[in-house]
């Protein structure tokens, strides 16, 4: 992966084939440079075998291939700036991954484009999920929630829907620079 947003569509994917109805993130830059990002979901959840299998490239519940490389490289990825990964997850409950990166450790990832991996999953699924951002740094917060747009829009409107579809991405744009802009991209 080249940048940490690769990373985030990959989980957050993950969270989709586990029948996730609810994927929520949370990024949160400190003062010293510590990326902090919990991703939860309410999807099926995992047993502890599975979540020790999910930490290794050869363990994966997908059918179409052998190997599952979303979760392991994240964790290197963290690794490799003194950051880590850990997962929380109940069966039939859903799963939490947290990941924390040094942003100023030579070896950390940009940070990428977030707010186009973001519209990307909501583009691609108008209908549901409902999909919750949040995004901090010593720069100010901002929150992103589909809930709350489909609650304004009616159900009949689907988020793909062109004229919507670019205002999302307009705001998710603006949010991201604005707590992320010059810190990070």
């Amino acid at each position: 992966m080249r940048d940490i947003s690769l990373h985030l569509l990959d989980l957050m994917e993950n969270s989709l084939r586990a029948g996730a109805t609810h994927v929520e993130c949370d990024m949160r830059l400190s003062e010293e440079g510590r990326l902090d990002i919990c991703l939860r979901d309410d999807g099926c959840g995992m047993d502890p075998e599975l979540q020790q299998s999910v930490l290794s490239p050869f363990g994966t519940t997908r059918t179409t291939r052998k190997v599952g490389l979303g979760i392991p490289l994240t964790a290197a990825n963290a690794e490799k700036t003194g950051g880590a990964l850990h997962i929380h997850s109940v069966p039939g409950q859903g799963t939490t991954l947290n990941v924390h990166f040094n942003t100023r450790h030579m070896d950390c990832l940009p940070l990428g484009d977030v707010a186009q991996t973001l519209w990307t999953l909501v583009i691609t699924h108008p209908l549901s999920p409902e999909f919750t951002l949040t995004m901090a740094s010593p720069q100010g917060e901002s929150r992103f929630s589909t809930e709350e747009i489909r609650s304004v829009l009616g159900a009949e409107i689907p988020l793909n829907e062109p004229e919507v579809s670019a205002y999302l991405r307009d705001l998710l744009v603006e949010q991201a620079q604005t707590i992320f802009g010059g810190l990070l991209l």
